[in-house]
């Protein structure tokens, strides 16, 4: 799952950018580093990160100011998803709980160790990979309900005018010769179809029905993502 999975460094203390880099670039990161907020926004637009590591103080634009304009901007829409873990000096709960609300992932306060560090890392891109699976999912299922949908429909327009020919081929046939025989043969044609008709529509039904109860059954997923970050 690591590797070549895009991380943003962000951070105002250069000793912190090189000590990162170095360290998950051996671990099959792709790195790249911003020093302050306005860098990292641009930066987010043109290299699109998989994760971001979100120092809080910083200058031109804190890590809270960067963390609501990714998740509340319209010019950042694309990027809202994108997962942040915030670091700070700063241990209070206060701060802690304004981070989470305005939407980071993850919040660790200075001093950390490493490996910590990288355990909620790789725990933020399980969460978000899986958030991302459960999406794909309930777009399949939008996909086959709709399409269940459409056919049903069709099946329905579809069914009139073939009940409306077997009537018509009864009321027209003659007593003899080789027209009855072509018409007995469109009205057994026109009943065939009504029954594959049926058939069809009673396959399509249940499909549909699968469908809408795998979409009840779904968790909603900003309950499920407020979930993962608790």
């Amino acid at each position: 799952m690591d590797t070549k999975k895009r991380i943003l460094l962000v951070d105002d203390e250069q000793i912190n950018l090189e000590f990162f880099d170095v360290m998950l670039t051996k671990l099959g990161f792709d790195i790249e580093k911003a020093d302050n907020g306005a860098e990292a926004l641009e930066l987010v637009k043109r290299w699109k990160p998989d994760l971001i590591i979100l120092d809080n103080v910083m200058p031109k634009l804190s890590g809270w100011e960067v963390t609501k304009i990714l998740k509340t901007s319209d010019d950042y829409r694309e990027f809202s998803e994108v997962p942040i873990i915030m670091f700070s000096a700063m241990d209070d709960v206060k701060d802690k709980v304004e981070g989470l609300e305005l939407g980071a992932d993850d919040y660790i306060t200075k001093p950390f160790n490493f490996s910590e560090v990288l355990a909620r890392i790789r725990a933020v891109l399980r969460t978000h990979e899986l958030v991302g699976q459960i999406e794909r999912r309930e777009a399949r299922i939008g996909v086959a309900e709709d399409i269940a949908s459409k056919v049903l429909a069709f099946v329905e327009g579809l069914r009139p005018t073939l009940a409306a020919l077997a009537a018509d081929a009864s009321a027209i046939a003659p007593e003899c010769g080789p027209g009855k025989a072509f018409v007995e043969r469109a009205k057994e044609d026109a009943l065939a179809a009504l029954a594959e008709l049926d058939s069809l529509d009673t396959a399509v039904a249940s499909l549909k029905a699968e469908a809408e109860s795998l979409k009840e059954s779904e968790t909603a997923l900003p309950a499920l993502k407020r979930t993962l970050r608790s």
